[in-house]
């Protein structure tokens, strides 16, 4: 989002972390803005019966954790490294200051949100449909509209089973059982275990 130089030249520091460690909890207060440089981060929240609620996966060039710089409130769901991670970290304060001096980027900040949120509008709808194969086809097209979590060289979906039902509410159950069924009709392919997405994209909702 940031140009890794204008972070450097403002103050930013790299930060490495581990698979499996917090950057920052729900309901914590912000101190930093973060900027992914490699690795994958899990935005979610925690459930008390150790379940997620997955609303994000941040890659490399994506932001994390920004709303309580526009709101002043509290994070509002947690970031968890999925693997080794290197991000960039800058003072809030500093942030805002880099925002006021670079309008276009503040642009780019309202951008982004605005993208999340359509993300959201999104998902809300498509886990109201009783169809397991329908949300998780409406979900692949429109990552795969997106350019998110499929890769662009061979077209593996980049998502866990167990991801997709903490990003949809569905049980991993119902998501495997999903999963072969679209083998079954041809919608994906399953290859050592890694779904894949046909060249010419997904077929329709049926």
């Amino acid at each position: 989002m940031i140009p890794v130089d204008l972070l450097l030249k403002n103050g930013a520091a790299y930060r490495k972390t581990e698979p499996g460690e917090i950057i920052f909890n729900e309901g914590g207060v912000a101190t930093y803005y973060y900027q992914l440089v490699e690795g994958r981060i899990r935005w979610c929240n925690l459930m008390d019966d150790g379940r997620e609620v997955l609303h994000k996966i941040v890659e490399p060039g994506d932001i994390f954790g920004e709303l309580p710089f526009f709101d002043d409130g509290v994070y509002a769901a947690s970031a968890i490294s999925d693997i080794a991670c290197t991000l960039l970290r800058l003072r809030v304060d500093t942030f805002k200051q880099l925002l006021e001096e670079h309008p276009a980027i503040h642009f780019d900040f309202t951008r982004s949100m605005a993208s999340d949120l359509r993300f959201k509008f999104m998902l809300t709808d498509i886990v109201s449909r009783n169809c397991p194969e329908d949300i998780i086809t409406s979900l692949i097209q429109y990552l795969n509209q997106e350019k998110k979590l499929i890769c662009q060289d061979c077209n593996r979906l980049m998502l866990t089973r167990q991801q997709l039902a903490n990003m949809t509410g569905l049980r991993v159950e119902t998501i495997i059982r999903a999963i072969k069924n679209m083998e079954r009709n041809e919608r994906v392919s399953i290859v050592r275990g890694k779904v894949f997405i046909p060249a010419d994209g997904i077929g329709g909702i049926s």
